[in-house]
């Protein structure tokens, strides 16, 4: 699986409607959300804002896409297709459409739509999926300056941390990283 590390953007106009593009990464819905209403508040005059996104859950891989008043299939599915296509993750690509006046047919719309989001995904950079664990543990004031070294090794982060007469720490890691770095802060 591979996830989008760097957004990428595109435009095109075909039969005088103006089709602009996006594709980005997001963790959850919540970012989805967060990114479409953006989105679209960049564009407050456009006619249609079509999506699709394949997040990685606790549940499993949850696709979904909206057509956004399109006839059904021909906006959110295309970009769908493109995403699984790729076998990408926790990415979100849009896909706004101002209205030019002439109908362009479901194929011709599924083409645009389609066509638009394939060049934004070839204009963001694309990486590998890894898969990122959260652990808690408590460590002893002297261990703090190792385990933030092994930790930038590893590329983890510290999301949390309390001072008391220990350090209670929450760190984000590579999934597959977890069993090595705790055995190392093992007490």
């Amino acid at each position: 699986m591979f996830v989008v590390t760097q957004a990428g953007f595109a435009e095109q106009t075909i039969t005088k409607s103006r089709f602009i593009a996006m594709a980005m990464r997001c963790e959850n819905e919540r970012e989805v959300g967060a990114a479409l209403r953006a989105f679209a508040a960049q564009h407050p005059s456009a006619h249609h804002l079509a999506y699709a996104f394949r997040l990685k859950t606790e549940q499993g891989i949850v696709p979904r896409f909206s057509d956004a008043g399109e006839p059904s299939g021909t906006a959110g599915m295309p970009v769908l297709k493109l995403i699984e296509g790729r076998d990408l993750i926790n990415v979100c690509v849009a896909v706004i459409r101002y209205y030019g006046g002439v109908n362009l047919g479901t194929g011709g719309l599924a083409r645009a739509y389609g066509g638009t989001a394939k060049m934004a995904l070839d204009a963001a950079k694309i990486g590998d999926f890894v898969e990122m664990q959260t652990v808690q543990l408590t460590i002893d004031y002297k261990q703090m300056d190792y385990l933030t070294r092994v930790l930038a090794k590893c590329n983890g982060t510290i999301v949390d941390k309390a001072f008391k007469e220990r350090i209670d720490l929450l760190v984000t890691l590579p999934a597959n990283e977890v069993e090595s770095f705790l055995s190392r802060f093992a007490l």
